[in-house]
C-alpha cells in the first residue's frame, strides 16, 4: 500500500481485513463447547495421520445424530486410534468410544465452573481479534502518514483518511463485542 493513489480501494481493503478478524473469531467461537452437539467443536482438531498433522474433516465424516451426540466415520481404520488420541488430547474434555470405525463422543452437560472457564476463553479470543483490528489500524495509519509525507496526499485528506479509519476500526470493534456478549449469553444458558 506504499503507493496511495485510490484511498477507496485502499479502504475496502482495510474493511476486507478487519472483517477476516471477524470471521476468524466466530470460526474459534464455534469451537467453543456450550453443551450441544456441534460439529465445529472438533472440525479444528489436528490428527497425526499418515506422518503429517491432517484436520479430522479430512480423516472421517464428522456428524451430530443427537443433540448431545457426536460421531466420526473414520475412513481409514488404521486411524481411529489417532483420531481419538486427538480428542482426548484436545482439551476439550470429551471421552470417545469407538465402535470398529465408528468414534461416538457424548457432549456432557457443563458445569457452572467449566460456564465461567469458557466466557473466559472466549473473552481472550475476542481480544486476540480486538488486537488483529488495532493492527489493520495501525498499519493503515502509517501509511497514509507516509503518503502525506511523501506528498502523495495533502493533509487534510489525510486527516480525513484517519477519520475513516477510525470510524471502520469503530464498527469492527463494536462487531467483536457484540459477538463476544452473543457467545456468553450462549455459554451461560443452561
Amino acid at each position: 500500500m506504499t503507493k496511495f493513489t485510490d484511498f477507496d480501494s485502499t479502504k475496502k481493503d482495510i474493511r476486507h481485513r478487519m472483517n477476516r478478524a471477524l470471521v476468524v473469531l466466530q470460526e474459534e467461537f464455534s469451537g467453543l463447547r456450550t453443551g450441544r452437539a456441534s460439529t465445529a467443536l472438533l472440525e479444528p482438531l489436528q490428527v497425526n495421520a499418515y506422518g503429517s498433522e491432517m484436520p479430522m474433516s479430512q480423516v472421517g465424516t464428522i456428524s451430530a445424530p443427537e443433540p448431545r451426540l457426536l460421531s466420526i466415520q473414520v475412513w481409514d481404520k488404521s486411524l481411529v486410534q489417532f483420531v481419538e488420541k486427538a480428542i482426548m488430547e484436545s482439551g476439550l474434555g470429551l471421552n470417545p468410544a469407538t465402535e470398529g470405525q465408528v468414534i461416538r463422543i457424548p457432549i456432557p452437560a457443563l458445569t457452572e465452573e467449566r460456564r465461567t472457564e469458557l466466557t473466559k476463553v472466549a473473552a481472550k479470543y475476542a481480544e486476540e481479534a480486538r488486537v488483529a483490528v488495532r493492527n489493520i489500524r495501525r498499519h493503515a495509519m502509517d501509511d497514509i502518514k507516509k503518503a502525506e509525507k511523501d506528498g502523495l496526499i495533502s493533509q487534510d485528506a489525510q486527516h480525513n483518511f484517519a477519520d475513516e479509519i477510525q470510524e471502520l476500526t469503530d464498527e469492527f470493534i463494536s462487531k467483536l463485542d457484540e459477538a463476544l456478549a452473543n457467545k456468553d449469553i450462549e455459554i451461560m444458558q443452561v
